[in-house]
């Protein structure tokens, strides 16, 4: 039996206001070839399916279109959890319809442990597998709340309740592993140890909910997370793994190899793994340095024939505002269509200064009125350009503030 292993897909996210659509497009599309390639039987797909609670159209539709594709294929069993970016309600709306269809949606944790139990049967409905479909656990799922309780103390509680969580499902699980049949686990969290990027949010402040790789039962022959965008095994343990997200999410994803994993057990129980890379769609690439800098890198890049131009985010170092910027980046564009859009951003480089030039300037600046403060700042960055008018709109601010007090 094979289980196709994915998690983040994160539609209808967006780089910026940047739509991401057509690279989601693209990696669905791909992903239906190969359930039919690799004759996959068990699609699970590990939580945070949309980027928000509130999905647009476009997202819902690009969902159920794949889930009516995936019916045409080889692929018998679907199983979709919860993520923390997911609502538990938008997810479960259509459940108990794409039940008919051996879609098993868990957007959150019901009122009955068996529920989270799907035994996945062969054609002569032997069970052959068993998912314990564990979405993402929030903070009443797994805690009661104590007046008074410090950080640590509901550091602690959390970290207990999500792996009591995990271990209630050992005594519902004894029966199979009886049999020899495999059990996989699904989780949305963060484990101990793993390397983030920019794009995840923080599930609970701090450190809070991390569990270690050994904390999850030993009977769990699998266990398929969510939540991490970069592709990883958690604590050396090789059952244990994020799937990462299909595209780069954000521009620190840059040089990750995004990829899905299949899973196959063969007849003793042995788990083998195989990492299948998701093929880029689209280039997204960081540079930092100087303008002169970022103009060589620029020159340098080649186009390497994805399907869609690259995105390019520049770190600019400069001692003044380039108030040009986009004229001058419009001309780097020219003759390279493989580059579709730069996300600027200035840095300014400051001068260290000494302590008591600190002290100097912040003396000076106390015997400023706002309206000089303000006009100082213009001058400095914009040197060149007319800004009276934004003089004006500051003094109508200020007025403005004067009446309210």
């Amino acid at each position: 039996m094979k289980v196709l292993h994915t998690a983040d897909w994160h539609l209808g996210k967006r780089l910026e206001q940047c739509e991401r659509t057509e690279e989601h497009q693209y990696f669905l599309d791909w992903l239906i070839e190969e359930l039919n390639s690799h004759c996959i039987d068990v699609l699970i797909i590990a939580g945070d399916i949309f980027d928000t609670g509130s999905p647009s159209n476009a997202s819902l539709q690009q969902y159920y279109n794949f889930l009516w594709k995936v019916k045409g294929t080889c692929c018998r069993e679907v199983i979709i959890i919860g993520g923390n970016h997911d609502s538990i309600s938008t997810l479960n709306a259509p459940k108990e319809l794409l039940r008919f269809f051996n879609i098993h949606v868990i957007g959150g944790v019901p009122p009955d442990i068996n529920d989270q139990i799907i035994p996945i049967r062969n054609a002569q409905q032997e069970i052959q597998l068993v998912i314990c479909a564990i979405p993402f656990l929030r903070d009443r799922d797994v805690r009661l709340s104590v007046a008074g309780e410090s950080s640590l103390d509901r550091e602690a509680r959390i970290k207990q309740g999500i792996c009591a969580h995990y271990n209630n499902f050992r005594e519902h699980i004894t029966t199979f592993k009886q049999q020899g049949i495999p059990v996989i686990a699904t989780g949305h969290l963060f484990a101990a140890g793993s390397s983030t990027s920019d794009s995840e949010k923080e599930i609970h402040v701090g450190n809070l909910g991390q569990i270690c790789g050994d904390q999850f039962p030993e009977e769990f022959n699998y266990v398929a997370l969510g939540h991490i965008h970069r592709p990883q095994i958690v604590n050396k343990m090789n059952h244990v793994r994020y799937s990462g997200s299909p595209i780069p999410l954000s521009f620190s994803e840059t040089e990750d190899h995004k990829q899905v994993l299949i899973l196959e057990f063969d007849q003793t129980q042995n788990l083998h793994i195989e990492e299948l890379i998701v093929p880029s769609s689209r280039r997204l690439i960081r540079m930092k340095g100087s303008m002169d800098a970022i103009k060589k890198q620029i020159d340098l890049l080649e186009d390497q024939a994805l399907r869609f131009p690259a995105w390019i985010e520049l770190q600019i170092d400069t001692d003044k505002f380039i108030n040009d910027l986009d004229e001058q980046l419009d001309q780097l564009k020219k003759n390279k269509p493989f580059i579709e859009r730069f996300f600027p951003r200035q840095i300014r480089s400051r001068q260290s200064q000494s302590l008591n030039e600190q002290q100097i300037i912040a003396s000076a600046l106390n015997e400023l009125d706002p309206k000089t403060v303000f006009l100082k700042r213009c001058e400095s960055e914009l040197p060149d350009a007319d800004y009276t008018d934004l003089m004006h709109m500051f003094n109508e601010v200020l007025e403005h503030m004067d009446q309210k007090d």
